[in-house]
């Protein structure tokens, strides 16, 4: 007779997070207050062993069922943070789902403040990690304006990379979409994404952004979808990303 495997365990914090119910770090803040218990008992480590799908956790005495996945796309505007709270008080990108009715999603990844276009959000948090993950290597496309009008080795140089604080950045590819006499526009595309990457990469090159706007995210374009709107992503564009995921970590 064959032994049942025992049931994988996970952290409390990690398992609110994984039914859909609020980040790691927000559950990890409802243990520590007092508010959350596993099979009717007060827990206050974070860490605390769960069998998924097995034990019972509740927040203030409501119990905490799986959440239905919610996979969605926003057009971020320049000005906001990419958090859902900020202790700087600057308005959030939770600003433009504000009175929506959706469970809780988190940002897949972050676009910095002055940053505009795409960005996911999605309650499905291991998904977002495999989106955001490097070795996924899904490529993120970017239209920037810079200062200066490009010429080809300032494109080029783009490309072969540059140090800034002891780490190589470069682009995996880079063309000049249009060109006036005191600026232009770039389109880069990174398949991995450093702390400020374009942002770190052109001032070490000299040149100051003055906009920049991711437009892709693997085969998912922004689009039509308006500065400002969000929609949900549909059943076909959820499938084209996790197909793309598939093929670049085989």
């Amino acid at each position: 007779m064959l032994e049942r495997e025992p049931t994988r365990r996970i952290g409390l914090a990690r398992a609110l997070s994984k039914l859909g119910y609020c980040s790691r770090s927000q559950a990890a803040e409802l243990i520590r207050a007092g508010h959350v218990r596993l099979n009717g008992d007060l827990r206050r480590d974070p860490e605390t062993p769960v069998r998924p799908g097995q034990d019972r956790v509740s927040v203030e005495g409501d119990a905490i069922e799986q959440r239905q996945k919610v996979y969605l796309m926003m057009n971020k505007p320049r000005g906001l943070v990419t958090t859902a709270s900020d202790e700087k008080e600057r308005p959030t990108v939770y600003s433009v789902l504000n009175g929506a009715h959706l469970p809780w999603v988190a940002p897949v990844g972050r676009l910095d403040k002055a940053s505009e276009g795409l960005l996911l959000l999605t309650n499905d948090s291991e998904w977002g990690a495999r989106v955001a993950a490097p070795e996924t290597h899904l490529q993120k496309i970017y239209h920037v304006q810079i200062g200066v009008a490009a010429d080809e080795e300032l494109v080029a140089s783009v490309v072969r990379g540059v140090g800034h604080d002891g780490e190589n950045l470069r682009a995996t590819q880079a063309r000049l979409l249009r060109s006036g006499q005191k600026n232009c526009w770039l389109e880069i595309i990174l398949n991995e994404g450093k702390n400020r990457h374009i942002r770190r990469m052109l001032e070490a090159l000299g040149v100051e952004v003055l906009r920049l706007v991711r437009t892709a995210i693997g085969p998912l374009e922004l689009g039509k979808l308006a500065k400002g709107e969000y929609r949900q992503l549909t059943a076909d564009e959820k499938k084209m990303l996790d197909r793309a995921m598939r093929a670049r970590t085989s």
